[in-house]
């Protein structure tokens, strides 16, 4: 039996590096951080909940391998404690009953994710009593959420033969392009796409499902990705995409219009500001601002920036849904809202002089402020 009492250390990260990541760090603030170790199914886990003013933290599990081989787990740290405020922000903007968590499961999940992990990591998450609700992200699946889901009843993102919402990825590319058709309407006066060049960087679970959204709308797409295979799928649905031999040459394409983040975080650094060819960024990617000030830079170049955590609630609204006895239409009705919402924001930080980004952290914050004196 998994022993599920949060752990004290884990491995190359010792106490005094949890506490500064907690309370010292510019993105802390969180309310819970559980270390999770299993050694009998190799798993080491994140679970970071930032806060649960708006009810439940609800995020997804990433599984995923650090690239700093030596301190993982403060990658790992770093990572979940982001991610996890970002939640809170994208919950509230989704005006979700939910707070805001992230897991992460260290490790190449081709290498290690056994079901016998997932069965530990689900003994964790129900070990904190409902406080925090999990579902899919980068490295887990539907499959995945089924087995965690045998230990722990908070969990979302199941298979509908087991009473769950599916695949999130779908109503998450629903929304970018909702976010996406808002930031035309806003940069050009229509929020028809059909002509215009997208480009999407990262053509996974859900960026092949917004290039499908863009050529149904008459868009010409241009991909890139690290995994063949991915664009390999793209060109299958869709013969005439074309295809990009680097992010740095997307980015750089002439006569993009939209340049669409869809891998990993930190998509939008000094380098990339300076590069972009496109009048507007929109994308399903997380945390896509490197630092604090990027977003004043695209602002200055006059590149209108759609935040991440609004564009791509979609799919969190999928899983939140699925807790109140999921129906896809009810939830694709709440996700089409992201067009307003993303309007709403451009408006807002038009009347204030301050970037989107901004603006909606803004609002999302006196949300959350509104429901803590409640």
């Amino acid at each position: 039996m998994t022993d599920v009492r949060p752990a004290v250390r884990v491995d190359g990260l010792g106490e005094a590096g949890v506490l500064d990541a907690l309370f010292h760090s510019d993105q802390g603030g969180h309310e819970q951080v559980v270390l999770c170790q299993d050694r009998a199914s190799g798993l080491k886990a994140v679970i970071a909940v930032h806060s649960t003013a708006l009810g439940p933290a609800l995020g997804g599990t990433r599984f995923h391998a650090y690239a700093d081989r030596a301190r993982p787990e403060e990658a790992a740290l770093r990572d979940a404690l982001n991610l996890a405020r970002g939640m809170s922000y994208k919950n509230a903007m989704a005006g979700l009953e939910h707070g805001g968590g992230k897991a992460v499961i260290i490790g190449d999940p081709d290498l290690i994710k056994t079901e016998e992990l997932l069965l530990a990591y689900g003994r964790f998450v129900a070990a904190l009593g409902g406080r925090y609700v999990t579902a899919c992200d980068v490295g887990t699946y539907v499959a995945d959420m089924d087995v965690v889901a045998r230990e722990c009843r908070w969990t979302t993102g199941r298979s509908p033969e087991r009473g769950g919402a599916g695949d999130s990825s779908v109503l998450t590319a629903f929304g970018v392009f909702q976010g996406m058709r808002a930031s035309a309407a806003h940069r050009w006066g229509s929020p028809d796409l059909g002509g215009r060049t997208v480009g999407v960087a990262g053509v996974g679970k859900v960026g092949h499902l917004l290039v499908d959204l863009l050529v149904e709308a008459g868009a010409r797409v241009v991909v890139t990705d690290v995994r063949d295979e991915a664009v390999r799928r793209v060109l299958s649905a869709h013969p005439g995409t074309a295809v990009a031999a680097s992010t740095d040459e997307l980015i750089a394409t002439p006569g993009l219009d939209v340049y669409a983040p869809c891998a990993l975080g930190g998509a939008l650094d000094d380098r990339t500001v300076r590069l972009l060819t496109a009048g507007v960024v929109c994308g399903a990617a997380n945390n896509q601002l490197d630092h604090p000030g990027v977003e004043k830079d695209l602002a200055d170049r006059g590149i209108l920036y759609a935040p991440d955590y609004v564009v791509n609630s979609g799919g969190v609204i999928q899983v939140a849904d699925e807790l109140h006895g999921f129906d896809f239409a009810r939830a694709k009705e709440k996700a089409a809202l992201i067009h307003d919402t993303t309007l709403e924001i451009f408006a807002r930080a038009e009347a204030e002089g301050v970037p989107p980004a901004v603006a909606a952290d803004r609002i999302a914050e006196h949300r959350m402020a509104e429901a803590g004196t409640r």
